[in-house]
């Protein structure tokens, strides 16, 4: 019998004393299904009557579901959107028809699964993680809702990711690059291995995996998963008209998908950058699969819920005068998107970055890329997670990659303070390294009026 720790009574103080694999790195023995199954039992498997859309990706799979969320939103359904992490406030992880749930509802679920774990029924199994309880109090949520469809973000990886628990209507795969190397592997094939855990027996893939060794890896396990597959470049396509933002104006990009069943029109999306017209091209796909399983997904919900979408923190303009770019930009294939959106999408310009990353990224390689992007960098940490690394040794790094200056600051708010008295009105500043800086930032930048 596993001896459990004494765990707190008050359910949002039981949840938070969990062990959090956001604020520190898991080891690979830690990741396993057997606790969420578990769990998931004994609150009467409420995954089994949702109907699913199941989300990986090593970026671009948040992005992707709010896109898929938005159109069945735009065509009448009521939607579940379960995302992590949250930017702000954690209420946003658990959405219905966009609206974050409430707090009280939050804590009255968290109180069901904290009397299914401490109760007479409880486990043999050590107590829960933090996110696999978020996980279960979603899916309670979607269900006493009355959820019609539920879009699900994976965490981390995928395989042993607690949402792989769900037998979902079909899967996405966004993207798969360098991320989480330690745990997931340092080779494109080894990730894509974790990514393509959830593949389902019979069930559709959606793929948006471009990185050919990466591709035959996805290709082998729909294959012997009896999944059918459909690929980017090869049985849908999109063509991409980029955006443009200026002080005074702003021009929605524009994206048009080919599938293997039709030319779609072009349309409208309400997110910066040609990563995301992939991601949309993505969306575009498990449409048309959605509509194979019976969903009436109208080319007007379509174009309305890309031209609506709203995923904030994603090369999101929060000011004018200077331009004050938020992104969510945390690994070195993010970073290349910011400087090729920020490249085709902004005027030219002095650019100022505020930055702060966490300790199990790859800062050194994301610097080579934005270090030759931007005239002057503010490094600093963020303060409501762990994995933050000290500024002193983001200026080292940054002085290695770039010979553009850089200064160090103790907080954000300080950072920001520097940076807004730094630039003039045609300038841009950016801020980007982690969710949990735009998490910081975003409430601040939307408070100051100086920069409207």
């Amino acid at each position: 019998m596993t001896e459990h720790l004494p765990l707190p009574s008050d359910p949002r103080a039981f949840w938070y004393s969990l062990i959090n694999y956001e604020q520190r790195a898991p080891a690979a023995e830690d990741l396993k299904l057997d606790r969420m199954r578990s769990l998931l039992a004994r609150l009467g498997d409420p995954q089994s009557r949702l109907r699913i859309v199941h989300v990986a990706g090593s970026k671009g799979k948040g992005s992707t579901s709010a896109m898929l969320a938005a159109v069945l939103r735009a065509a009448g359904y009521r939607t579940g959107l379960f995302t992590s992490p949250h930017l702000c406030h954690v209420e946003e992880r658990f959405q219905v028809d966009g609206q974050p749930i409430a707090p009280a509802e939050l804590t009255t679920l968290l109180a069901e699964v904290r009397d299914c774990v401490l109760g007479p029924a409880r486990s043999d199994l050590p107590p829960p993680t933090f996110f696999e309880v978020a996980t279960a109090v979603g899916f309670l949520h979607f269900v006493r809702c009355g959820v019609e469809a539920a879009v699900v973000e994976v965490g981390l990886g995928g395989r042993f990711d607690s949402t792989n628990v769900c037998d979902p209507l079909i899967a996405a795969i966004t993207s798969i690059s360098f991320d989480h190397t330690k745990l997931l592997g340092s080779r494109l094939a080894s990730i894509a291995m974790e990514k393509a855990g959830i593949i389902k027996p019979g069930r559709a893939i959606v793929s948006g995996v471009t990185a050919l060794e990466a591709r035959d890896v996805i290709e082998q396990t729909a294959m012997a998963r009896d999944a059918p597959l459909r690929q980017l470049g090869n049985h849908f396509h999109y063509t991409y008209q980029t955006g443009m933002v200026g002080p005074d104006a702003f021009r929605l990009p524009r994206v048009q998908v080919a599938t293997w069943k039709r030319l779609w029109p072009q349309m409208q999306l309400n997110l910066l950058g040609e990563h995301q017209a992939a991601n949309a091209s993505v969306a575009v796909a498990c449409i048309e699969l959605l509509r194979e399983k019976g969903f009436n997904l109208s080319d007007a919900s379509v174009a309305q819920g890309l031209a609506e979408v709203v995923w904030p923190a994603r090369m999101e303009v929060v000011g004018r005068r200077p331009l004050v770019v938020l992104d969510c930009a945390h690994n070195v294939a993010s970073a290349q998107a910011l400087v090729e959106t920020l490249q085709s999408s902004f005027p030219p310009g002095r650019r100022l970055l505020l930055f702060a990353g966490s300790s199990d990224k790859d800062i050194p390689g994301m610097f080579r890329v934005l270090g030759a992007a931007f005239d002057q960098a503010f490094l600093t940490r963020y303060t409501a997670n762990p994995r933050s690394v000290p500024a002193e040794q983001l200026h080292e790094w940054w002085q290695t990659a770039s010979h553009r200056p850089a200064l160090t600051f103790a907080s954000p708010s300080t950072a920001w303070t520097a940076a807004r008295a730094h630039a003039g009105p045609a300038d841009l500043i950016c801020i980007a390294g982690s969710v949990f800086l735009a998490g910081e930032m975003r409430p601040l930048l939307l408070a100051d009026a100086s920069i409207c």
